[in-house]
């Protein structure tokens, strides 16, 4: 008898873990069936394909990450690898990322505590992570002075204000003899482009709010960062490259990575075909239509995702904070470092270049 084609997989077999095992066997041997065998997919294209030298990782963050202490933990020693290029987040996340960066101290608790007692105390809860109401008014008063700079007197897109708020930060964490705490400082060192889909849906966007109210001239523009993001991923493929998102969560800084072939695509008019990898970690549903749940799939009916390329997606339906620490460690684990591209040195010329293709594709459509 032939056997079925579908019979062709690795077997499952159901073998003891033995005693400390390497996250890599940990891995590749024993996430063997439901979302440990997404997660395992997600984390060997990421670690076997995306890594290549020639494709351009765009990473999102969505959900509090920072918070659980994932920025220091497993952002910042994939950006010290060269393995991110470019980041979409959540405003909230960069937030929390700077309490660890000037000194304050976030706590492990209960998500089963009484919120109003909590609210005397003046504490604050982020499920089971606990910490001062101060960590915040320091924080805000922070961001306050960055942005009374005379460097911030002025518009600017969400990259450029990260990348100074960096500098400042890296500062505050040498003064105080802090390592490796902050995505923004460490992005800030390695010039990886950082963006937010939504300013105003932060803290850091409060306050600048607030400033404005007092007369201080900085304002985010979030065209600058449409026309930026879009550059990037044309940049990657005009020059014999690839480019790949590695989501985690999803939300507007998922729809924000994604939306750049559409707007090369669609709005520019510029001859592209979407993006090469797609990896997303989630708990979202498909069926409720959200973008958060979208699958790789509907993405190539947006022209997101090259259809050629839909082998080259995997999505792990589970906590983010669970994959992002096997996922990091598995990378740092299997591949060398790249050579950071150091793509916000390049934001001016990535411009100029994504001008002249709209341009040219304006004149063709005449």
């Amino acid at each position: 008898m032939t056997k079925s084609r579908y019979l062709a997989g690795k077997k499952i077999v159901p073998q003891p873990i033995p005693k400390g095992i390497k996250i890599t066997d940990l891995v590749d041997n024993y996430f063997q069936a439901y979302n440990a065998a997404r997660l395992r997919e997600a984390t060997q294209l990421f670690a076997q394909k995306m890594l290549a030298s020639d494709v351009t990782i765009g990473m999102s963050l969505t959900g509090a990450l920072t918070p659980a202490g994932l920025g220091g933990s497993c952002v910042v020693p994939l950006i010290k690898a060269g393995f991110v290029d470019w980041i979409v987040s959540t405003g909230a996340n960069l937030y929390h990322d700077t309490h660890f960066a000037i000194g304050h101290s976030l706590h492990k608790g209960s998500p089963f505590v009484d919120d109003r007692v909590l609210r005397k105390e003046g504490v604050i809860r982020i499920y089971d992570i606990l910490f001062d109401y101060e960590v915040l008014l320091s924080t805000d008063e922070f961001f306050r002075h960055l942005i009374s700079q005379p460097e911030f007197q002025k518009e600017m897109g969400t990259a450029e204000f990260h990348y100074r708020v960096g500098r400042y930060i890296a500062a505050r964490e040498r003064k105080l003899g802090i390592k490796n705490a902050s995505v923004l400082a460490t992005a800030h060192r390695y010039a990886v482009p950082v963006y937010t889909s939504s300013p105003g849906d932060s803290s850091i966007g409060m306050n600048v709010a607030a400033m404005a109210l007092e007369g201080y001239g900085l304002k985010l523009d979030v065209s600058r960062d449409v026309n930026e993001t879009a550059a990037i991923v044309l940049n990657a493929k005009r020059k014999g490259g690839r480019s790949g998102v590695l989501i985690f969560g999803g939300g507007s800084p998922k729809n924000f990575m994604l939306q750049t072939e559409p707007q090369i695509q669609e709005v520019l008019g510029i001859n592209e075909k979407g993006h090469d990898f797609f990896v997303q970690v989630t708990d979202a549903r498909v069926d409720t239509g959200g973008l958060s749940g979208a699958t790789p799939s509907e993405a190539v009916s947006w022209g997101k995702v090259d259809p050629n390329k839909l082998p080259d997606t995997v999505v792990a339906y589970l906590d983010s904070t669970v994959a992002m620490p096997i996922m990091t460690s598995y990378a740092l684990a299997k591949r060398k470092p790249r050579k950071p591209k150091r793509l916000y040195e390049h934001l001016p010329a990535l411009m100029e270049s994504l001008k002249k293709e709209h341009k040219k594709a304006r004149h063709r459509s005449k």
